[in-house]
C-alpha cells in the first residue's frame, strides 16, 4: 500500500504493508481532499537469474573479468596477486584480465584456491 500526497510543491510517498492509522489521520487532517491512497502491487519478487538484464550481463562476463572482480574484492593489486601466485609476472595477470592471454587450467586452480572462487569462473566456456 502506498500513500501519495500531491500539492503544487510537495509530494509525499509512504510505502509499506500497513500504514499506521495515526499517520493517515495526520495526513488527512493536513491535506484533506488532496490526499489520495494508491494500492501498489509492484512489490512482487522476481528471480533475478531469469531476467533479461542478468542474462545480458552474464553473456558479457569472461574469465578475465571474473579474475579482476575477485582480485579487487580481495583488495589485491595485480602485483600483489602475482606475488601470491609465486612470482607470476604482473603483466601476465594484466594480460589474463584483458583477454590477451588465456587462463590455463593449472592457473585457474591456483586462482580458485587463492581467491576463494569457483574454478569454473576462470575457465573459458
Amino acid at each position: 500500500m502506498q500513500v501519495v500526497v500531491k500539492t503544487p510543491h510537495i509530494e509525499i510517498s509512504v510505502m509499506g504493508a500497513a500504514i499506521p492509522p495515526k499517520l493517515m489521520d495526520v495526513l488527512k487532517e493536513e491535506y484533506g481532499q488532496d490526499l489520495s491512497l494508491v494500492e501498489d502491487d509492484k512489490n512482487e519478487l522476481v528471480d533475478v537469474f531469469e531476467t533479461q538484464w542478468y542474462k545480458g550481463v552474464k553473456e558479457k562476463m569472461t574469465p578475465g573479468i571474473y579474475l579482476r572482480i575477485y582480485r579487487e574484492n580481495k583488495g589485491l593489486t595485480q602485483l600483489q596477486l602475482s606475488e601470491a601466485l609465486g612470482g607470476t609476472p604482473r603483466q601476465h595477470i594484466s594480460n589474463m584480465e584483458h583477454r590477451r592471454r588465456s587462463i590455463s587450467l593449472k592457473m585457474a586452480r591456483k586462482l580458485s584456491l587463492l581467491l576463494g572462487a569457483p574454478i569454473e569462473r576462470f575457465i573459458e566456456a
